[in-house]
């Protein structure tokens, strides 16, 4: 495709920190001065969008690359289909912590062959500048805190089927939550859930099933993946009306 197919092929630290200015100022453009007409280009009724920024400080919305593996990394596949399902702020956020996240891919792909002085220097020069995410929102990235299970109900048709991990089998309807067991009680229920789903693997990295993390059912495949594995929290999930995993989502695009 076009956006990929734009490389300049930097060799140099100078070089590949020029290259990232460039695709940064595009991508800066396109979530700031330009945000009305990127929000345009991110229909979620088209298939799989990627944001792509170039080294000439432009932008473009477009679909991923067909040939595999790509000329060079890809960003984001399908940052159009969270638009409707998200506060513009917070999707604009979603969008800008992956480019950051893009970007600095990108980056060390060119400095993959650099010796580790030439990638310090060029980490140290990236890192000099505000990220996507600080420019967009104005303050700096926090971690999402670990997620604790608990009693809370889940939607009886979720189209995320997000849910803690001991909810994976039984889809049950909205309810107030409980107030959290005794820890000797909650250590029991852990325990009990480890030995019932066991059998479970993530389709991602394919570790097995634990009782303390969140999951997620991919709508087309079924299959189940660690929130973390596919970059998806809880919180982000609530605003997906489907959720397609990495694979079908690929396939959906090539098709």
């Amino acid at each position: 495709m076009e956006g990929a197919s734009m490389s300049t092929n930097p060799r140099t630290v100078d070089e590949v920190f020029k290259d990232f200015k460039g695709r940064r100022s595009g991508m800066l453009k396109a979530l700031t001065t330009d945000v009305e007409e990127f929000y345009r280009q991110c229909d979620p009724e088209k298939e799989n969008l990627c944001l792509y920024g170039f080294p000439e400080e432009a932008w473009e919305v477009n679909l991923p690359a067909e040939e595999v593996p790509p000329e060079l990394p890809e960003p984001a596949l399908g940052i159009n289909f969270a638009r409707d399902g998200m506060q513009r702020k917070d999707w604009l956020s979603l969008v800008a912590v992956h480019s950051d996240a893009w970007l600095l891919a990108v980056s060390f792909y060119y400095g993959a062959r650099f010796d580790k002085n030439e990638r310090k220097r060029l980490f140290n020069m990236i890192n000099e500048l505000p990220t996507v995410f600080d420019v967009v929102t104005g303050k700096k990235p926090v971690k999402d805190k670990p997620t604790v299970n608990n009693n809370s109900g889940t939607k009886a048709k979720s189209a995320t089927k997000v849910v803690s991990a001991e909810k994976q089998v039984n889809q049950a309807k909205p309810a107030k939550p409980a107030p959290p067991p005794p820890k000797d009680e909650e250590d029991a229920l852990d325990d009990e859930d480890e030995e019932e789903h066991g059998d479970t693997f993530c389709g991602s990295c394919g570790g097995p099933y634990t009782a303390d993390e969140f999951w997620i059912g991919c709508d087309i495949c079924e299959k189940w993946f660690h929130g973390k594995c596919v970059k998806i929290t809880p919180a982000r999930a609530e605003h997906i009306k489907q959720y397609k995993c990495p694979s079908c989502s690929n396939k959906r695009a090539r098709t």
